[in-house]
């Protein structure tokens, strides 16, 4: 266990440096490109999004809105999309050394979430611009994070053992992170599901970022206690992908050697 925690931390690290390497910004990065990201978003869906059907979000929360909702779903589709590759990346350590496979879909979960740490100062910004005051619902973010965490993890498991056998998923992964996107509250808002068909409203509520989103900005936004549906489908999606992911890594990592 403490070989793996070692060897966890070393490549969280050198997947860092390797990130920040020769830039004159550095982990500054971390910070602007969401800031960055929600003043684009914002001008151009600001006019359109904004205000919902029942008015729940204002054009001056809209901002806040936008970054926290895009700094949670890029921790996702971050952490799984460079786990998806992790094991074939690594086959020539793999081949050398021996260790448990899947530290390296995990350590990529981990360095998201490092990430993620940062893009946290830029949430704080929006709401020092925008005078939103913290309180004390931010107690529960250790709470989502852990349960995104562990979400993406599973996912990270489960794709990084599918991509060393059909290398394919690494181009479809991508078609769907897209979709994905456009599938989830990231800068429209909820109210319009309220407006969509029922099938639809049904794919929306069942979109697990779709709840991890809605629990973010609960205690950031709204400022209020998760609701026991929301706390509960995190902790299901969490708990499903985390067990579908293990299932499937420890049926087939025997394997890899021979793909990889």
């Amino acid at each position: 266990m403490e070989k793996d925690l070692f060897i966890l931390q070393q490549l969280v690290t050198k997947d860092f440096k390797i990130r920040y390497r020769r830039s004159v910004l550095g982990v500054a990065w971390s910070v602007l490109n969401p800031l960055l990201m929600m003043i684009v978003m914002a001008i151009v869906f600001s006019t359109i999004f904004a205000q919902g059907r029942n008015g729940s979000i204002t054009p001056e929360m809209y901002p806040l809105y936008l970054i926290v909702g895009n700094i949670t779903f890029t921790l996702m589709s971050e952490s799984t999309s460079s786990a998806l590759t992790s094991i074939i990346d690594a086959s020539s350590l793999l081949k050398k050394v021996k260790v448990h496979r899947f530290v390296f879909p995990v350590q990529k979960a981990l360095f998201s979430l490092v990430n993620f740490a940062f893009s946290l100062v830029a949430v704080a910004l929006v709401m020092l611009w925008f005078r939103v005051v913290p309180t004390w619902h931010l107690i529960w973010l250790p709470v989502v994070l852990i349960l995104l965490v562990t979400f993406c993890m599973g996912l990270g498991l489960l794709l990084s053992a599918l991509t060393v056998f059909f290398r394919d998923i690494r181009h479809l992964w991508s078609v769907v992170i897209t979709a994905w996107t456009y599938f989830t509250p990231i800068f429209w808002t909820t109210d319009f599901i309220a407006q969509m068909p029922r099938i639809l409203q049904l794919v929306m509520y069942a979109n697990p970022m779709y709840n991890y989103l809605q629990f973010m900005r609960d205690i950031f936004l709204f400022q209020t206690n998760p609701t026991a549906f929301t706390l509960g489908m995190c902790a299901f999606w969490a708990v499903l992908a985390i067990v579908a992911g293990y299932l499937v890594f420890h049926k087939t990592e025997h394997k890899f050697i021979l793909y990889i």
